[in-house]
């Protein structure tokens, strides 16, 4: 099972290596942003447009009929660009047609590398679930679209007698 801070570079790579978004440090295209940032305030000074923005997540368990214990870890991430004139609704939509073909692109890449062994923090990653939707920031301009997701990974039901106390319960 992948740790957050995995997922986070896997898709910095990603914003790195994609030719509409170009990422550098010097240059940022990549953000650790929430909805609620990207929806209702002005952007960073540093932001550059288009930009992708991977959320946090949340998780949540599944016992498969007491056997074997998964864990669902879901999250979202944003593509993101900047439209000057919210009443050009053929822009904004032009600007949406172009951004979800980089989010096919994106889609694409994590199918092929869900197969590569180089990159375990997506095997888990369930392409059923994905959902998207448009958004729009009215304050600062952002147009996009926020991608939804589950890793769904098996988890230990093992308990570790090291980090446990003996004391107690006496269940260890």
């Amino acid at each position: 099972m992948a740790k957050f801070s995995e997922l986070v570079t896997y898709f910095e790579d990603i914003a790195r290596n994609h030719v509409s978004i170009r990422h550098t440090e010097l240059e940022k295209h990549f953000f650790r942003f929430e909805i609620d940032e990207m929806l209702s305030a002005q952007f960073r000074s540093d932001t550059n447009f288009i930009f992708l923005a991977l959320e946090g997540y949340n998780f949540g368990f599944t016992d498969n009929n007491s056997d074997n214990l998964l864990k669902n870890r879901h999250g979202a991430f944003v593509i993101m660009d900047h439209i000057s004139d919210l009443s050009d609704y053929a822009s904004m939509h032009d600007k949406w047609d172009e951004l979800e073909i980089i989010g096919d692109d994106i889609i694409a890449k994590i199918k092929s590398d869900k197969r590569n062994p180089m990159y375990p923090v997506i095997r888990d990653f369930k392409f059923d679930s994905i959902t998207a939707d448009l958004i729009l920031n009215e304050i600062a301009g952002g147009i996009g679209i926020r991608y939804t997701f589950t890793l769904t990974s098996p988890t230990s039901n093992d308990v570790d007698p090291v980090k446990w106390l003996t004391t107690g319960s006496g269940s260890v």
